[in-house]
């Protein structure tokens, strides 16, 4: 067999299955389709498989195809990383950094480290994706994923960031409703907010130092679809609901509307970055989730 761990190869093959055309793949990389082409051929002859099938078309990936592509998204990020890596420590970050990050949490917090660190590095192209979906880190090619709430296993790296206290909130004029020195079951009693983005919007356990837990199941009036819906619609005066601390301390804070029951705590929740399972972190990515994490902590300070 010839050259085993020829990068550029493994380029030309995943600009290939990405492009869906040896036309295309040479359009991207800059050179002739003759090129593309010979390269493809010889790879598959070091490899003894057929990766791609040719039709007039189109380019079809075989099952071998399918598997090495993987398998090549993970070398080149390695490879790319560690370029970085042995770069000089302080090296400024380069090139564009990919990132997801749950809505609220991104609005909150995120967006404004990142008006910062492109302040601080304005040659940084960013591209960030506020969505509440997991995406999947390396067919995606995202180099970072902020994640709230209960981390699922995963053969990602994670870094955790800090945590998050769930508070049950409404307006002054609603929270009125809610006799004194009232328990948690109390709180069936008045207009509820579901947020059908949850997995269990309607059941909630309340705990109390020296006392039992208590479970409460809501009866809703609505149902949101969303975080930032449900957030609306509390403030516009429809009922109660839970909501993250980072979301409404600064709606706490000015009056707008008030935290019931603040005695008993729900299950607090983590705050993590979670990365491609790569040996090297790029500088782009390791700047950004410092400042990150220094934004986290005053936050914190500041709850």
């Amino acid at each position: 067999m010839g050259d085993l761990l020829n990068l550029n190869r493994l380029i030309f093959f995943t600009t290939v299955f990405e492009s869906g055309s040896f036309t295309a793949a040479a359009d991207r990389l800059g050179v002739a389709k003759a090129v593309v082409s010979h390269q493809i051929g010889r790879l598959e002859e070091e490899l003894g498989v057929t990766l791609l099938l040719r039709t007039t078309r189109r380019i079809h990936a075989t099952e071998e195809g399918n598997l090495f592509y993987g398998r090549c998204l993970t070398i080149l990020r390695e490879a790319e990383a560690a370029y970085g890596e042995m770069a000089q420590s302080g090296a400024a970050p380069t090139g564009k950094l990919t990132l997801t990050a749950a809505q609220d949490y991104a609005t909150a917090v995120v967006a404004p480290v990142i008006a910062a660190y492109l302040a601080a590095y304005p040659h940084m192209r960013v591209e960030a994706i506020f969505d509440d979906s997991i995406s999947d880190l390396v067919e995606d090619r995202i180099d970072l994923s902020i994640r709230v709430g209960w981390l699922a296993d995963s053969s990602h790296r994670a870094r955790r960031l800090g945590s998050f206290e769930q508070m049950v909130v409404a307006r002054p004029d609603v929270a009125a409703r809610l006799p004194a020195n009232a328990s948690p079951s109390a709180l069936a009693e008045l207009p509820w907010i579901a947020n059908g983005a949850l997995k269990e919007p309607l059941r909630w356990t309340f705990s109390r130092a020296g006392i039992p837990s208590v479970t409460v199941d809501m009866r809703p009036v609505i149902t949101a679809d969303k975080t930032p819906a449900t957030h609306s619609c509390m403030l516009a005066g429809i009922g109660i609901s839970v909501f993250p601390d980072y979301m409404v301390q600064d709606d706490i804070r000015t009056g707008r509307i008030v935290r019931l029951l603040p005695d008993w705590h729900l299950p607090k929740g983590g705050i993590h970055a979670v990365l491609p399972a790569a040996r090297f972190r790029p500088a782009k990515v390791q700047v950004f989730l410092d400042m990150l994490a220094a934004a986290e902590q005053k936050r914190r300070k500041t709850a």
